[in-house]
């Protein structure tokens, strides 16, 4: 009987559209919890404030700040990870094959950008533009795999690279637009660690222990530096050595392969869970009008899947990129209003554009599970319409 159920169990992380229905489940479970008699329980432990280190050294944040600065910080290492792989030997090292997904994810992350910026225009919202730029790589490519053969391979991998190089946009926006009042001290000592780290990298140090231990200092400077202490997994996945001809060991594949169930089963349903709780007490049509979310809910389903598709239709007849092979212009459209799944990128986004304006953080909410939920039945339903099994 175990064996059978853990036989069960193991087919169902096998599949590949395993850890988008998990994320699907954490953000309905939050819904249904933050809707219920429960809802105070759920919103204090969030709150709830937990210290980590030794006698008075450490940090002291709250559960949700945890989540979002530490947990995700892990994500950020692992989505860089896989963009500097991609890059060395993967699908977006051969320039043709990776002009495609690039043209695609630049409309895909501009259009929706100037969508908020018009609705929100005048207002003290427009902190918030990047919100609908983003694409959730795992509940996106979820959704796709549950059509099964249905759709080419290439779509998928068109799919993947172009979320990948989204994830790229977004740390750089993150980088860049998000970050707070800056601490020269703590800066400083930011560089000199990842410096050693970079040391490390050049003696091709192929244990991650010495990585592991610069890496918790790094993410503790970033954090207190002003900079989103998220950074500091993109600085440490950057020295972590790949290097095209050693085809018998690399440490990125190995550390990269390590942590992707914890990342996928763990860390982002868990962040799911924390973010997607939003009360829907009085929740009307009207609410979706409100600039904050009807700006991220048109940004995500029309500014995403045009973007995509006239940059990539542009890019397609200038001939300076491709068709996927065995693709159509509707399946590959069914596939661009797919990448209207903001969901997790999305709402870490929201957080950081108005964390210190939390009274639009519902408003977020709303219109990233709504854009969402929009992309992901019209692409489905599209994708299932258009394509032969």
């Amino acid at each position: 009987m175990i064996n059978y159920i853990s036989s069960g169990f193991k087919w169902f992380f096998k599949l590949e559209a395993a850890s988008g229905l998990l994320l699907l489940i954490s953000a309905i479970f939050a819904l249904i919890i933050s809707n219920s008699s429960f809802s105070s329980i759920y919103f204090e432990t969030l709150e709830n404030y937990f210290f980590i280190g030794i006698n008075n050294i450490g940090l002291k944040l709250s559960l949700l700040h945890w989540i979002n600065d530490a947990l995700m910080a892990i994500f950020f290492f692992f989505v860089t990870l896989e963009i500097k792989r991609e890059f060395i030997n993967g699908e977006l090292s051969n320039r043709r094959q990776a002009l495609l997904p690039i043209i695609g994810a630049v409309g895909g992350m501009l259009v929706p950008a100037i969508i908020y910026i018009y609705i929100n225009y005048g207002n003290d919202t427009l902190n918030g533009w990047a919100i609908p730029s983003a694409t959730d790589i795992a509940f996106s490519l979820g959704v796709l795999s549950l059509l099964g053969s249905r759709v080419p391979i290439s779509l998928k991998v068109f799919l993947t690279a172009l979320a990948i190089i989204d994830d790229l946009g977004a740390i750089i926006i993150i980088a860049f637009f998000y970050t707070g009042d800056l601490s020269i001290k703590y800066l400083s000592l930011l560089l000199i660690t990842f410096i050693c780290l970079i040391f490390l990298n050049k003696f091709n140090v192929k244990k991650f222990i010495p990585y592991l231990f610069f890496g918790l200092i790094l993410w503790l400077f970033t954090h207190e530096s002003g900079i989103h202490a998220t950074i500091a997994g993109v600085l440490l996945a950057t020295v972590i050595p790949h290097r095209e001809k050693e085809k018998d060991f690399s440490l990125l594949t190995k550390i990269e392969h390590s942590i992707s169930p914890y990342v996928a089963f763990g860390i982002m349903p868990l962040f799911a869970f924390a973010n997607a709780g939003v009360s829907l007490e009085g929740l009307s049509v009207s609410s979706l009008m409100s600039p904050v979310p009807l700006g991220i809910l048109l940004g995500l389903f029309f500014g995403k899947q045009f973007g995509v598709l006239i940059f990539s239709y542009v890019s397609i007849k200038l001939k300076i990129a491709q068709m996927p092979n065995n693709a159509n212009w509707l399946n590959f459209y069914g596939v661009g209003i797919l990448t209207g799944i903001g969901f997790t990128m999305s709402l870490f986004i929201g957080n950081l554009a108005f964390a210190d304006n939390m009274q639009h953080i519902d408003g977020v909410k709303i219109g990233v599970l709504a854009g969402s939920l929009l992309s992901t039945l019209f692409g489905y339903f599209l994708l299932l319409a258009t394509s032969k099994k």
